[in-house]
Order: C-alpha cells, then structure tokens, then sequence
C-alpha cells in the first residue's frame, strides 16, 4: 500500500495551521497525477467562495428559473420543488470559475448549472462539471450550508473533486486514487453496516414534503442538510452514514461529491444501483441516490425499493 504524504502551501490559507494545498505521493520525488488540476481547482473555489460571501443571501439579487415565481420568494414556497432561484451572486461565481479553470486548461470542456451548456463538451475528454453556489436555498435563508462545487471528470469518471463551504472554511478535495480530505486531514466514510444505526442527512425540502417519511422508521437518526454536494462531502468525512435523495439531480449537483465518497471508501448509486458515468448528454441523473460505505449504500437502495413498492 502506498504512503500518502501530505503538504500545505502556507501562503494560501490560513486554516488553522496554514494548510491550503495538498501533495499526495510516495517519496520526496513523486508527483501525484492531477498535481496541478487539483491545485487550480481548489484557488478557483476558494476565489468563488469569497465572491459570495460578499453577497448578502437575503438581500441579493435573484430571480426564478422556472418563471413560476416573481421577487422574494419567502416561507414554505422557497422549499416547493418548482422554486428554481438563481443570485448574482451565482453567476458571478460562475463568471470566476469558467475564468480560473478554463484559463489553465483551455482544452477542457465545461458542463455547469449557470452556464449554456452546449454539445461541444462531449467532443472533450476532459470537461469541468461545476455548480457555483449549490445550495442557494440555504444562501437566500442565511444557512451556512451552501458550497463551490468543481469537478473534473475524465472520458466520464471523475479525477478531480473539490467542494467548498465558504462559510465554514471547510475545504473537501480528492484526487483518483489520493484519497479525501478535510482541512488537510485524510477522512473516510463511517463504517456503520446496519440502517437501524444508521444517521441519515437529507434534503430539506425533500422532507419537509414528507419525501423522507417511508425511510424514518429503518434509520436511527435523520438530520436536516442544504446542499446535495455538501451533503456527499459530509458523508465522505464521516460526519453522517448516509445521504439519500428522492429526486432527481443534475451531473454538477454530485460529481465533485461523488468523488469525494469514492475515494473515501463510499460509493454513490442512483436507485437503480448503478454508478454514474458522467458527461452524458442529458446530464439529468432521474430518480435520487444514495451514498456511503458501499454496504450501507446497497441496503438504502435496496430499502428504496421496497417502501416505494
């Protein structure tokens, strides 16, 4: 097995102790494979996430993508599914990231929730998936629960993972066979083997619609979070057992998570247990997830199944 060794660029961050970028390898002279996509991917979110947070959630500009609803959308209809915000703030962050990844890698293709998207990515082998702010739900709220996600995916598997939580400094990254960190530090998935132990961390829209409801009984806890990328990456830190979702998501909604589980020991499924392969034309992943240690994973989809009849 090899050693995983870790190093900080100090002039980055300072987070508690100074760490900022992350060095996998064996030995003083090896160089882990996507050394420098993982670096740019980790300066394009922290520069995002700062963005952001120059925005206030509740007063910045936003409209509905859907069209159904008009202004500031409050109380119970900022949770109905059809509630499609986007802020300034977005596409600013959007504006920044296209700038930062496709500036150091202009061959790449790009797949994002606030850009056009455009066939021309599935002529690249390598294609950015990223969602500026995922979470915006809890970044109009004042939730601390919303996150930069970028990914880079390889002839569809994902190499690259980064997810950000500028209002926390939380910073998740993995490389293909690096592992993931927090912080600088190497977490994993939980090794819980029994959904009756189990802590489930969902949508709060999915159960304040009582989407959740047929699961509660089989789990021993379930925990209300924003974000289906931060959710992923919570898991992947072994800071829950598990995440489902009921609804469909798109690609950029969980690549950068997905990653993140993979190479924490986990896996994501989509409720038909298949592992998603990314850069699809239709970048819809239909019907939810589920994520965790690869036992745990099995048993939410098998359980799915069977409440959902």
């Amino acid at each position: 097995m090899s050693v995983i060794l870790l190093a900080a660029f100090r002039d980055r961050i300072s987070y508690p102790t100074g760490m900022w970028g992350f060095f996998f390898g064996v030995g003083n002279n090896f160089l882990p494979l996507m050394q420098k996509e993982l670096r740019t991917a980790m300066e394009a979110a922290r520069e995002a996430g700062q963005l952001i947070l120059k925005h206030s959630g509740a007063d910045v500009a936003r409209r509905d993508k859907s069209g159904t609803y008009e202004g500031h959308v409050t109380g119970a209809e900022v949770r109905a599914a059809d509630y499609d915000p986007v802020t300034v703030a977005d596409e600013e962050a959007d504006a920044a990231l296209r700038g930062h990844l496709l500036g150091a890698f202009p061959e790449d293709g790009w797949l994002s929730e606030e850009s056009t998207d455009s066939s021309e990515r599935q002529q690249r082998s390598r294609v950015w998936i990223v969602d500026p702010i995922d979470g915006t739900k809890e970044f109009l709220e004042g939730i601390p629960e919303f996150v930069v996600s970028v990914a880079l995916v390889e002839e569809g598997v994902p190499v690259v993972g980064v997810i950000y939580n500028p209002a926390k400094n939380q910073l998740y990254a993995a490389t293909k066979s690096g592992g993931t960190f927090l912080n600088g530090k190497q977490v994993f998935c939980t090794e819980a083997s029994d959904l009756f132990d189990a802590v489930l961390v969902v949508s709060r829209s999915e159960a304040a619609r009582g989407e959740i409801d047929p699961l509660r009984p089989h789990l021993r806890e379930v925990r209300l979070m924003g974000s289906a990328a931060y959710k992923l990456a919570v898991v992947a830190a072994g800071g829950s057992d598990l995440n489902v979702s009921v609804q469909s998501k798109n690609e950029w909604d969980v690549c950068a998570g997905d990653m993140l589980v993979r190479e924490a020991g986990g896996r994501m499924l989509d409720l038909e247990g298949r592992v998603r392969v990314y850069n699809q034309p239709d970048s819809l992943i239909r019907g939810g997830l589920a994520a965790g240690n690869e036992s745990l994973t099995q048993l939410a989809v098998d359980l799915i199944k069977k409440v959902n009849g």
